[in-house]
């Protein structure tokens, strides 16, 4: 890992913990700068790291662009709130570009799906039906982007690889406990775990190029 790939990636790494302490003491001003400034950073760690794969590289830095559109989308009001799921949801389609380069096992896409359809089963499902409750238009948007991710973790455990399983279960994890605050009920510091979980997931991801 050369010197630059090791300074966005410590840089980043600051910016996520100021964005996670804006969070926790509700210090907005500080959130808007810290919580696009991350996803920057590891937007640069991407385009210096030297890839195993350089194709995934161009796939996740995409996935990375989106992402960081999608929070900025999320920053703003209620009503960018779909622009905001479309970004993401577009960046996990990148994601899943990326991951299916590198190359996948079948039998790790057959444990994989089973995985992703029990999370459905368990949260996924009611996530949806109290986004329908709260506006009927979500409907379609929220139940493209359940299969979406779940698809790019899919994809992520098919690679068998360590890092981007981790950081593709993080990301669903954040989003899983995103939607759940956001719709079902409030979970105790759930948009701090929220950020953690996103922050490490999009990093980890970053750090699979170095395999993939």
């Amino acid at each position: 890992m050369n010197t630059a790939v090791v300074i966005f990636l410590v840089l980043a790494g600051v910016s996520a913990i100021v964005n996670w302490w804006s969070v926790a003491t509700d210090r907005r001003s500080v959130e808007v700068f810290a919580k696009p400034t991350t996803l920057a950073l590891l937007i640069l760690a991407a385009l210096v790291i030297e890839p195993a794969t350089p194709s995934v590289r161009i796939w996740f830095v995409v996935g990375l662009i989106l992402s960081l559109a999608g929070d900025v989308f999320l920053l703003l009001d209620a009503r960018f709130f779909v622009a905001g799921l479309a970004s993401f949801l577009t960046a996990h389609i990148a994601y899943i570009v990326g991951l299916l380069i590198s190359g996948t096992d079948t039998a790790a896409v057959g444990i994989g799906v089973v995985l992703v359809v029990l999370a459905i089963c368990v949260t996924g499902r009611r996530i949806h039906r109290a986004a329908v409750r709260t506006d009927q238009r979500l409907a379609i948007p929220v139940a493209a982007y359940i299969v979406v991710i779940s698809a790019m973790l899919v994809a992520a455990i098919g690679t068998v690889n360590s890092v981007a399983v981790a950081g593709a279960a993080l990301f669903y994890l954040s989003d899983t406990i995103l939607g759940w605050n956001r719709f079902v009920a409030p979970i105790p510091n759930g948009r701090l775990m929220t950020m953690m979980s996103y922050h490490t997931g999009q990093a980890l991801l970053v750090l699979a190029l170095l395999s993939l």
